[in-house]
């Protein structure tokens, strides 16, 4: 059978037992003091079908048309003329009992039909109790589908920042790479005995930026090696013009960071040094305290007016925005003849 019909046949029972609990419910509470069951079978029919009727008109026209919709004057006003007729069957069903039940004689009625304001009492709470369920029903399916929406639109807010993370690793892969080949080009031109193994520490650097660079997370010692082996082709290439200092002080070897966050700083910092008494000087420091990263470079540089930040950089600083939002700390500061970064951000241990 199919699954709506079922669903359907499935309501329709929830119903009908519904409806038979109010019927008995009635039949019970109004046969108090009566020994007539005809007159209470039929009494408690009527009322049944008044209170049927009022809730599926509160139910599935009042409430979801004008309630829900905000036309609150219209609901009070519909929910007025439904008390108005709630008010009238009810006193013309006492009255069809008192007249076809106990032939005008009102001292033979059971104590609570002789009083309206019980009767419609009992009604209206039936009434209440259906509406109420018929607006949490409302609510929870209403928070239901903005949960479902939410939950949406953060999927795509993540698809598109992971699409974003990887158009900014598109733009360092070739940035980085064309610096780098410059530094062997350079060698390649002097014919250097020292070529074989600058073209293996390039072959690691290349393994590194196009393959590892892809995971979400890598050693921070694997980043730092790398980071050893650029050093060492910047060495090489500046031969006695160049003065560098690496200072490292790491607590674990299973601490993790982002792939190719550190390298562009240190690219960047060759890059753009500048020789000062014919000497370009690069300071580095790298210190892991307790779950926070502290990095620190800095380069002999002189002020240029108006000099914009490289490619390679920018695409980091945004990177560093879009993995740690606020978590971060990032520092450029360009001093007369020096130029510093320092960055601080939180870091994690391989489990």
């Amino acid at each position: 059978m199919n699954k709506s019909v079922l669903k359907i046949l499935k309501k329709v029972l929830l119903h009908l037992s519904f409806w038979f609990f109010v019927w008995f419910f009635f039949s019970s509470f109004f046969s108090v003091g009566s020994k007539n069951e005809n007159f209470i079978f039929w009494f408690s029919t009527i009322l049944s079908t008044i209170a049927i009727v009022s809730s599926y008109v509160f139910v599935y026209h009042l409430i979801p048309d004008f309630l829900i919709a905000k036309k609150h004057k219209q609901f009070v006003l519909y929910a007025f003329y439904a008390a108005v007729f709630i008010v009238c069957a009810v006193l013309m069903t006492v009255a069809f009992g008192f007249v076809f039940f106990y032939n005008l004689e009102l001292q033979q009625m059971p104590a609570l039909i002789k009083n309206p304001g019980v009767i419609l009492v009992c009604v209206l709470l039936i009434i209440a109790l259906a509406s109420a369920f018929k607006i949490l029903k409302h609510n929870y399916k209403s928070l239901d589908e903005k949960k479902t929406l939410e939950n949406k639109f953060l999927q795509t807010q993540l698809q598109l920042k992971e699409q974003e993370l990887k158009f900014l690793k598109m733009q360092i892969h070739p940035h980085f790479l064309f610096n780098t080949l410059n530094t062997l080009y350079g060698f390649a031109l002097k014919k250097s005995e020292k070529a074989p193994e600058m073209i293996l520490k390039l072959s690691n650097l290349l393994d590194y930026i196009l393959y590892q660079v892809d995971k979400p997370l890598v050693l921070l010692q694997d980043e730092i090696n790398h980071i050893e082996d650029y050093i060492s082709l910047e060495k090489s290439r500046f031969q006695e013009g160049l003065h560098i200092t690496f200072n490292k002080a790491i607590i674990d070897d299973k601490l993790e960071i982002a792939p190719m966050l550190l390298l562009p700083f240190v690219e960047n910092g060759f890059k753009h040094g500048s020789q000062i008494d014919g000497v370009v000087k690069v300071k580095i420091n790298i210190k892991v305290d307790k779950n926070e990263l502290n990095f620190m470079i800095e380069n002999s540089a002189i002020r240029k007016e108006g000099s914009k930040k490289g490619i390679g950089l920018e695409n980091i600083i945004k990177r560093l925005k879009m993995l740690y939002q606020e978590e971060h700390f990032l520092e450029a500061l360009q001093e007369e003849k020096l130029f510093r970064v320092n960055l601080k951000i939180p870091i994690k241990n391989e489990e």
